[in-house]
């Protein structure tokens, strides 16, 4: 077997993606839906946070046993449970924040630690935060609880600076947008880890995209573009699907390549 084939097939039994142009467009496409979706259906659905969270999170309870199910990566499972716990991970800050009148310096702070307790564990029991080698159910579930962490931190996060610190919609995107491109230009040009640059990439793209969401959705006189929840979640629905498209089309055309080549 080729060195190829072989990279190939351990890239289809690892269950989550590579680490691609489209994977960060999909994901920040992905969290900004995830702001507006959470108050499309808590607030102009009028379901309120409450029921809004019970739905969703048991919407993102049958999406994560699928994607537990495949025991490789399926793009339409995959990110199928990113936006759903996306909208999840929203909705547990304004839970926590609006019925809770928990602060959002607590939130951020509370959800910080606990993304950190998350990679100390997740560390010390498997040695490594590599996302290329989530091959085993262990593996996978520390992935997806960080990911829950880093949406829940995100929003608490974004809405402070963006609210509380009262900076604004567009500001706060230029901020944390600022502050990935720095991240990339360390690890591009001053070594950087990539480990802990793609996880320091993944927490602030979440607060990039909730104030996308937010400048986008909100109205005029709160500094937003008035699109509306509905236009603004319906608009990155419809990219995420034809993205999740093309990476299906991709995948199964290079997962029909490798087991062509594994049987030769």
């Amino acid at each position: 077997m080729t060195t190829l084939a072989r990279a190939s097939l351990q890239q289809n039994f690892n269950r989550v993606p590579e680490v691609k142009v489209d994977f960060w467009l999909i994901k920040l496409m992905a969290v900004t839906m995830g702001e507006t979706a959470a108050d499309y259906l808590a607030v102009n659905l009028g379901l309120g946070l409450t029921a809004t969270s019970l739905i969703m999170t048991a919407f993102l309870a049958v999406a994560l046993v699928l994607q537990f199910m495949q025991k490789r990566y399926v793009p339409s499972r995959y990110w199928t449970a990113v936006v759903l716990i996306s909208i999840v991970g929203t909705l547990i800050t304004d839970n926590l924040v609006d019925n809770f009148k928990v602060p959002l310096e607590v939130t951020t702070i509370v959800f910080s630690i606990a993304l950190l307790v998350t990679f100390a564990v997740w560390y010390a029991v498997e040695h490594t935060l590599s996302i290329h080698s989530i091959f085993t159910t262990r593996r996978e579930t520390f992935y997806w609880l960080a990911i829950l962490f880093t949406f829940a931190l995100g929003t608490a996060a974004g809405d402070l600076v963006a609210e509380k610190f009262e900076l604004g919609f567009m500001a706060t995107g230029a901020m944390f947008g600022a502050i990935i491109v720095l991240i990339a230009a360390a690890y591009y040009f001053f070594n950087l880890d990539a480990i802990l640059a793609f996880w320091l990439a993944y927490i602030f793209t979440r607060p990039l995209g909730a104030s996308l969401g937010d400048f986008l959705s909100q109205p005029v006189e709160y500094g937003g573009l008035g699109f509306g929840t509905i236009i603004t979640s319906l608009m990155f629905l419809g990219c995420i699907v034809a993205i999740v498209v093309y990476m299906s089309l991709v995948y199964q055309r290079d997962y029909g390549l490798s087991q062509a080549e594994r049987r030769t």
